[in-house]
């Protein structure tokens, strides 16, 4: 055991190995902090044949963000005194028995439809949106003070989340498609996947606290005031100490101020992707000769293209760095709203497809040239908080975006 204090750590210790250790453990995390709602997501088809009034693809990501947005508030106020540690665990936790308890909902109800069940699956998307701003704004200002590459995996495996249940869903469909309820045995499959998963990172969470280059960057954070970090220390058997003087520090409202462009960036590309997908996606689309497998077509290209650009900018002559840049092509986007609408009043399938992958390319790349750029420059707390900040723009993001998906129903006789 050894200590870091915050006055004598002058001397920056050379770095240790484990980096791609670190990158693997951090796309796993971040695979299992969305894996359990883009299961509901995917298994969309199975509620609509639940709940085909309801709209459920636009129903539960509403009732999912206000939960989200409203924990990620409180905590992103009081981050810099919040036990990382517990916060994330927890985030894990719940996310786990929530999943578990999709699953039980379902084999007690035996697949039926009805109100209840569908209250029941609403308020477990609530604990969903709970456990999404423990985990989102706890990882992401963690890994905020670590190196760029940590931010990239865990944001890969997030999209990664999305590829792999659209991959279950079609190998589902194919498996089950002529036997005897097969989208409830599909459903209950992702789910049970997706239980495995969320209970697997939270042993993972406990372990990489006691990766070496975890280590030493949680160390470096402690030694410049940080004291979010001191649980994931003390598991890793080091004891962080603090001097009472520190640095001024920069506060949230001076951070928010300084990063508004990044802050517009991110609410705006989730403004958008969710103005479209999910719920455009399953209801607006129309009927083609891909039949039941058309909107699982068009959710797995999103998510599989999402995922794939998220490495691009690993690249670094395709990475977009440049402030201005970064906001013309986001804006530039925005000429997908009525491409989407005409496509689906006059196109074809094939067009279709080929606009929801460029949407699912153009919202991960850009998501990680925003993510990865934004904290240089700062020091460990500042980045912790900013952290938290752009998570909380980026919910915000998804829930205007889901408000707004309600627009394209006006009209339709299913509203």
């Amino acid at each position: 055991m050894y200590t870091i204090t915050a006055s004598n750590a002058t001397a920056e210790p050379r770095k240790p190995g484990g980096k791609y250790k670190a990158m693997v453990v951090c796309f796993i995390l971040g695979l299992g902090s969305l894996v359990a709602w883009n299961s509901m997501l995917t298994i969309g088809d199975y509620y609509y044949q639940l709940f085909p009034k309801y709209h459920p693809s636009r129903v539960l990501t509403l009732v999912y963000q206000p939960f989200a947005i409203g924990a990620l508030i409180i905590l992103t106020y009081y981050q810099s005194n919040i036990n990382t540690r517990l916060r994330n665990l927890a985030g894990f936790t719940l996310f786990f028995s929530a999943t578990f308890l999709v699953l039980i909902l379902d084999l007690a109800t035996l697949g039926r439809g009805g109100i209840g069940h569908y209250i029941g699956i609403c308020l477990l998307t609530a604990c969903f949106g709970i456990a999404d701003a423990h985990i989102q704004g706890g990882m992401v200002g963690d890994l905020y003070f670590m190196c760029p590459e940590f931010v990239q995996s865990y944001l890969a495996g997030l999209a990664a989340s999305g590829a792999l249940t659209s991959l279950l869903r079609v190998l589902t469909k194919l498996a089950f498609e002529k036997s005897n309820n097969g989208l409830r045995k599909g459903a209950i499959l992702f789910i049970a996947i997706s239980t495995f998963i969320e209970f697997l990172c939270i042993i993972l969470y406990a372990f990489f606290a006691k990766l070496p280059i975890v280590k030493y960057y949680r160390s470096k954070a402690a030694s410049e005031g940080s004291k979010t970090v001191a649980a994931d220390l003390a598991a890793a058997g080091i004891q962080a100490e603090y001097d009472d003087k520190q640095e001024e520090r920069l506060s949230n409202r001076q951070l928010f101020m300084e990063n508004i462009d990044y802050a517009a960036d991110l609410i705006l590309i989730y403004v958008l992707t969710l103005s479209i997908f999910p719920g455009f996606v399953y209801e607006n689309t129309g009927t083609h000769q891909l039949g039941t497998w058309y909107p699982i077509v068009l959710v797995a290209m999103y998510n599989v293209l999402d995922f794939i650009s998220r490495y691009i900018p690993l690249v670094p002559w395709l990475k977009l760095e440049s402030r201005k840049g970064l906001l013309i092509a986001i804006l530039a986007r925005f000429l997908l709203v009525p491409a989407f609408y005409f496509t689906a009043k006059y196109g074809d399938q094939g067009w279709m497809i080929l606009l929801t992958s460029f949407l699912g390319l153009t919202n991960g790349y850009l998501t990680v040239c925003v993510m990865t750029v934004a904290p240089r420059g700062y020091k460990s707390p500042e980045q912790n908080a900013l952290g938290n900040l752009l998570v909380l723009c980026l919910l915000t993001g998804i829930f205007t975006g889901a408000v707004l998906d309600w627009l394209w129903i006006i009209g339709k006789d299913s509203f």
